[in-house]
């Protein structure tokens, strides 16, 4: 969803940024798996619940933000919001700080590992393809959805509908983080 809101507010590089930016943050916490600090998140109830506040209150900042600051998002061919830097740095600390992220390394990458073999270079392997793929997928939507960029820099409803959708989702995403309850399974 923010790799679509900053191609689309931004243009194509800040969109390839940020899907780079969470690919990142997957080879984060692949690194954090291998490491076994996302064990810790995963028995630790206070360490878990720190980094979803965290993660939590940096999300709905990002939507106060967006609902804030119209001149911002204002979607014109010269104006921009978020540089391509920028653009890395958010999309990074989003997938980072997301403690259901680090979980999902957890549980997710293991299940591919041989037995007998070195585990921790098949994890980080895994990590790689995983964050390879999802960038590829990430930076085609960014391409995409940059050219809708021009459909609807003239339309000032469509302008304010985004703004408004984005702003809910990240609230959304932060407000649903931060009362998630945690399962111990």
């Amino acid at each position: 969803m923010y790799t679509l809101t900053r191609s689309i507010s931004d243009g194509q590089s800040s969109g390839v940024m940020a899907a780079l930016g969470s690919s990142a943050g997957s080879m984060v916490h692949t690194t954090a798996a291998v490491l076994g600090l996302t064990a810790i998140l995963r028995t630790s109830a206070l360490a878990y619940s720190f980094v979803k506040f965290i993660g939590a209150a940096y999300l709905v900042y990002l939507g106060v933000q967006t609902f804030r600051n119209t001149d911002e998002f204002e979607i014109t061919p010269e104006s921009s919001s978020y540089t391509p830097r920028e653009s890395f740095r958010s999309a990074l600390m989003i997938n980072v700080l997301n403690p259901k992220v680090a979980v999902f390394f957890l549980a997710f990458l293991p299940q591919f590992v041989q037995p007998g073999s070195n585990t921790t270079v098949q994890i980080f392997a895994l990590g790689i393809v995983f964050a390879s793929l999802g960038f590829l997928y990430q930076a085609i939507l960014a391409v995409f959805s940059a050219r809708a960029r021009r459909v609807i820099t003239e339309r000032e409803l469509v302008q304010t509908m985004l703004r408004t959708a984005s702003g809910s989702v990240l609230v959304g995403f932060g407000v649903k983080l931060a009362l998630e309850r945690r399962t111990t399974s």
